[in-house]
C-alpha cells in the first residue's frame, strides 16, 4: 500500500489537515484580535483541506475497492 501513489496523496492530505488544525489552535490560544482573525483563516483553510482529503479518501476506497471483487 505504501507504493500506491493515491494512498500517499491521501496520507499527505490528512497530514496537511492536521498541520493546519494545529496552527489554527496554537494561534487561537495566543489571544488578541489579530490572532483571532488569523485563527479563523486557518480554520477556513482546514475545512477546505479536509473536504479535499475526504474526496481523496472516497476516491481511494472506490478505485481500490473495484479490484477486490
Amino acid at each position: 500500500m505504501l507504493n500506491d501513489p493515491l494512498f500517499l496523496l491521501v496520507a499527505l492530505a490528512c497530514g496537511a489537515v492536521a498541520v493546519i488544525l494545529a496552527m489554527g489552535i496554537s494561534t487561537f490560544g495566543k489571544g488578541g484580535a489579530d490572532n483571532g482573525k488569523r485563527s479563523n483563516k486557518f480554520m477556513r483553510w482546514r475545512i477546505m483541506a479536509q473536504f479535499a482529503a475526504v474526496l481523496l479518501i472516497l476516491a481511494f476506497v472506490f478505485l481500490r475497492g473495484q479490484g477486490g471483487q
